[in-house]
C-alpha cells in the first residue's frame, strides 16, 4: 500500500526494532521512562498516530461527514490534527480518508499548514481504515515512505480536545503493558433488553467504564492483531483494545481520561465544541494604546473597565512589543484611539496581523475604539470619518480577521463617562466572546 506524505519534514528516524510480542512476556523488554525524559515531555521512543476519518456521520444528520463539518469556518478534523501536532514526540500522523474526500483532505492540510501528515485510503469500516493506516507504517509494505514506530496511537478524528498529558500516559503505559486506552466513568446505566423488548439485565455502573480515545499499542502487537483479525471482527468490531486481547492476549492498561475526551457525534455537539474553542481563544486580549500624553488616562480607564468586565481573561497592554504578543498567539485585540477618527493605528495593527499569519487557525478579533469630543466634532462628520471601517472589515475578513468599530463620546461629566466606559467594556467583552462574523464592519456606540 502506498501512502501520500504531505509534510515539509522528513520521515521519523527509525527507532530500535521490536521482536514479535503477541503472547510473549514483555516484562524483560519494557522499562519506564527516565525522570529527565518525563520532565522534558519528549523522549526517544518512536511514536506515530493513526486517525481513522472515513466515517459518513449518519448520526450527525447532515450531508457532510462530521469530521469535515465547520467550526468557526474551519473543519473539525483540522482541530484534531492541531492537537496531535502540538506534541513534539509524535513523529508521523497517518489519516485514513475515503477516496472521494482525499482531495478535500489535501486542501485542509495545505490551507491550515498541517505538518507530519500522511494520507491513506480508508476502508469500508472503522477497523479496516485503522488497518490501512497501520499498513502504511509497517516495514513489510512496498513503497512505504514512513518508518515503523515502536508505539502507535489510535485516535478519533472527531475528538479535537485531546491533551498531551493523556497521550503521554497511554503511550508510556503501552510501552510497559503492550496496550493502553483512556476510559471515563459511565454517565448512564447500561442495560440489555431481551428479544421481547423487556429488560434482561443491567450492569452495575460503578464497576464499568466507557472506553474512550486515545488508545496506544506497541506497534507489533496491534499490527499482528489486525493481521490475524477475522472478517467478522473487521466488519462489525469497534474496540481496538479487544483485538489486542483476543488475538495477542494483551491485557490493556486503562488510564483515567479527562472530560475533554468526548466525541463530536450529534449536531448539538458541534455547537458545544464551538463554544469551547471560543472560550479558549478568548482567554487573552491585547490592548493597543494610541494616546497623547495628556489624554492617556482615558484609554487606561477603559482598560481598567475591561479588566473588571473580562476578569476571566489575561490582560496584555502593549504597543511597545506587539511582535512578542503575536508570538504568544493572542487572538483578541483592542486598538484604542483617543481624540482621533482616523484608522492609522488600526491599519498598522491589521498589517502586522496579516503578516504574522496568526489568523490561519482561528478568527482574530480587532476592535477599533475611538474617543471623540462630541462638542467640537459634529456627529455627521464623525460618522463620515469612521464609515471606511466597512470596507476595511470586508477586506480583512477574507483573511479571517474580524474588525469592529466602537465609538465612545468624550469629554462627558464623570458619571456619564464612567457609564460609557462600562458599556464600552461590555460591548467589547461580547464581541470577543461571540466572534460574530455578521457584525464585522459595524460601528457600535457606547
Amino acid at each position: 500500500m502506498q501512502s501520500g506524505r504531505l509534510s515539509d519534514s522528513g520521515p521519523a528516524e527509525p527507532g530500535p526494532r521490536l521482536r514479535s510480542l503477541c503472547g510473549a512476556d514483555q516484562a524483560a523488554w519494557a522499562s519506564s521512562l527516565s525522570e529527565a525524559e518525563a520532565e522534558a515531555g519528549c523522549f526517544a521512543l518512536a511514536v506515530a498516530a493513526v486517525l481513522p476519518a472515513g466515517g459518513s456521520g449518519e448520526r450527525m444528520g447532515v450531508p457532510t461527514p462530521k469530521q469535515f463539518c465547520p467550526i468557526l469556518e474551519r473543519p473539525l478534523i483540522s482541530y484534531t490534527l492541531q492537537a496531535l501536532e502540538r506534541v513534539c514526540w509524535i513523529k508521523d500522523i497517518v489519516v485514513a480518508v475515503t477516496g472521494e474526500n482525499m482531495e478535500a483532505m489535501k486542501g485542509i492540510i495545505q490551507r491550515y499548514q498541517h505538518k507530519r501528515i500522511s494520507l491513506v485510503e480508508a476502508g469500508v469500516t472503522r477497523h479496516r481504515s485503522i488497518f490501512n493506516g497501520l499498513k502504511a507504517l509497517a516495514e513489510d509494505q512496498p513503497n512505504s515512505r514512513l518508518s515503523k514506530p515502536e508505539v502507535v496511537i489510535i485516535h478519533d478524528a472527531v475528538r479535537p480536545f485531546v491533551e498531551e498529558d493523556v497521550l503521554f500516559q497511554v503511550v508510556t503505559a503501552a510501552k510497559e503493558y503492550g496496550a493502553s486506552g483512556a476510559i471515563r466513568p459511565l454517565v448512564s446505566t447500561v442495560i440489555s433488553p431481551s428479544t421481547e423488548g423487556c429488560l434482561d439485565y443491567s450492569l452495575e455502573r460503578a464497576r464499568h467504564r466507557a472506553s474512550e480515545m486515545p488508545q496506544a499499542f506497541l506497534f507489533d502487537v496491534i499490527y499482528e492483531a489486525y493481521r490475524q483479525c477475522s472478517d467478522h471482527d473487521l466488519e462489525f468490531g469497534t474496540e481496538c483494545l479487544h483485538l489486542a486481547l483476543k488475538y495477542c492476549h494483551i491485557k490493556a492498561k486503562l488510564v483515567e481520561g479527562s472530560p475533554d475526551l468526548w466525541k463530536v457525534t450529534y449536531k448539538r455537539d458541534l455547537y458545544a465544541a464551538e463554544s469551547i474553542i471560543k472560550e479558549r481563544i478568548s482567554q487573552q486580549i491585547c490592548v493597543v494604546m494610541d494616546t497623547k500624553e495628556d489624554e492617556e488616562h482615558v484609554g487606561h480607564r477603559l482598560e481598567e473597565m475591561l479588566k473588571n468586565e473580562l476578569n476571566h481573561m489575561k490582560k496584555v497592554t502593549s504597543g511597545k512589543d506587539l511582535q512578542q504578543i503575536l508570538l504568544e498567539q493572542c487572538y483578541s485585540f483592542v486598538c484604542v484611539n483617543v481624540m482621533t477618527s482616523d484608522f492609522e493605528e488600526t491599519h498598522k495593527l491589521l498589517n502586522m496581523l496579516e503578516e504574522s499569519n496568526l489568523s490561519i487557525l482561528y478568527p482574530v478579533v480587532v476592535i477599533s475604539v475611538h474617543f471623540l469630543d462630541y462638542k467640537s466634532v459634529p456627529f455627521g462628520q464623525t460618522m463620515e470619518n469612521l464609515m471606511p471601517i466597512r470596507e476595511f472589515a470586508k477586506e480583512v475578513k477574507k483573511r479571517n480577521i474580524l474588525l469592529y468599530g466602537l465609538l465612545i463620546y468624550y469629554p462627558q461629566d464623570e458619571q456619564k463617562l464612567k457609564e460609557s466606559l462600562r458599556q464600552g467594556a461590555t460591548i467589547i467583552a461580547a464581541l470577543i466572546k461571540e466572534r460574530n462574523s455578521g457584525l464585522t464592519g459595524q460601528l457600535l456606540i457606547a
